[in-house]
């Protein structure tokens, strides 16, 4: 459930995942960020 889930209405970019959700779901190298949390600058994407 976590992969279809992982897949829909989700912006997926450079290893990271932003989405909607409260919760942390980062795993297997994929971070998950908060997108109100990204766009209101709690936090940030460290880009290579």
């Amino acid at each position: 459930m976590i992969e279809r889930d992982l897949c829909i209405s989700k912006l997926i970019y450079n290893g990271y995942i932003l989405s909607l959700d409260d919760f942390d779901m980062s795993r297997d190298g994929i971070t998950h960020i908060n997108i109100t949390d990204f766009l209101l600058n709690k936090k940030e994407l460290f880009l290579s």
